[in-house]
């Protein structure tokens, strides 16, 4: 194996674009050289983010690396790209049976049966999950029969919003400060999301911050003043759209040497900016702002 990790590493130097980075990484999370094979996933990830087994070898990675949250979100990219991926779907299968969802993890693998009827790694899977479903309990771990890494547990889901508080009868006394909770509306914009008061910021057309936050590196607070420089962002974008002939702009995405950022538009009046450090490639930088996309109409709508 070291001398396949050093010809495949020299291949890779010497084309750099090559999917041999596929094998490489895979090679190198066998052999358990974690931050290596993470290195060489991302530098992959960056020339080839639309490519299914590259966020399935992330995924792997960053499951043995105890990293479940990225991992569930990279295995679910891959089967957005390829919805037929058997890695992503045994993936997400056993993290789904981890967390006691044996009928989303028995659904994905009789999925993943469709796909490759022969692989003996999906029925040894699908024997186990239904060993579950039966009354005896079963003591196997996952671990030493899963065909994917094991993992503990996705991104908890959605929190429900509370129900609105009774209205006082007419003759009761309202206290003076229970009628402006701002900050407890903002925080509930990107509830239950990653980084959400430190990475996600969502303004109103005039760059009004509505809610998230953004922090420098150091860890100070800097979202007053991204939301300044934003301000004036969207009408830009559309008006080069304009003069491009490009149509209306939906999202715009750019590379840093420190991190990334991605802007979209989850209302016609609002504008969404996520940021993450450059481990995070920008195609999973993508389906984060989706997410945080689909929560914040949410609380626009609730608000309107």
């Amino acid at each position: 194996m070291p001398d396949d990790i050093r010809q495949l590493s020299a291949q890779l130097a010497q084309d750099p674009s090559s999917l041999v980075f596929l094998r490489l990484g895979e090679l190198l999370r066998r052999k358990g050289q974690l931050d290596l094979a993470h290195r060489v996933a991302i530098a992959g990830l960056e020339r080839h983010p639309h490519h299914a087994d590259a966020h399935d070898l992330y995924a792997r990675i960053l499951a043995d690396k105890h990293d479940f949250e990225r991992a569930f979100d990279e295995w679910d990219m891959a089967l957005r790209i390829a919805p037929n991926h058997i890695g992503a779907l045994k993936g997400l299968a056993f993290l789904y049976f981890k967390i006691g969802d044996v009928a989303q993890a028995q659904a994905h693998l009789e999925e993943a049966r469709q796909v490759a009827p022969d692989d003996p790694s999906v029925m040894q899977a699908i024997e186990l999950v239904h060993g579950a479903l039966s009354p005896a309990p079963v003591a196997a771990p996952v671990e030493e029969t899963a065909p994917a890494p094991a993992v503990s547990h996705p991104r908890p889901p959605k929190p429900p919003r509370p129900p609105p508080a009774p209205a006082p009868a007419k003759d009761e006394p309202q206290p003076v400060m229970a009628a402006a909770p701002a900050p407890m509306e903002q925080a509930r914009v990107f509830a239950g999301l990653e980084g959400a008061q430190e990475g996600l910021l969502l303004l109103d057309g005039a760059g009004r911050v509505l809610g998230g936050a953004v922090r420098h590196p150091d860890g100070s607070d800097v979202t007053d003043a991204v939301a300044a420089f934003l301000a004036g962002v969207s009408q830009e974008a559309t008006r080069t759209g304009k003069l491009l002939a490009l149509g209306k702009w939906t999202g715009l995405s750019a590379e840093g040497r420190a991190g990334h950022v991605h802007l979209s538009l989850p209302a016609n009046d609002a504008m969404l900016l996520v940021v993450r450090d450059r481990s995070v490639p920008l195609g999973r930088l993508a389906v984060l702002a989706e997410r945080a996309s689909e929560h914040a109409k949410d609380w626009l709508e609730a608000q309107g």
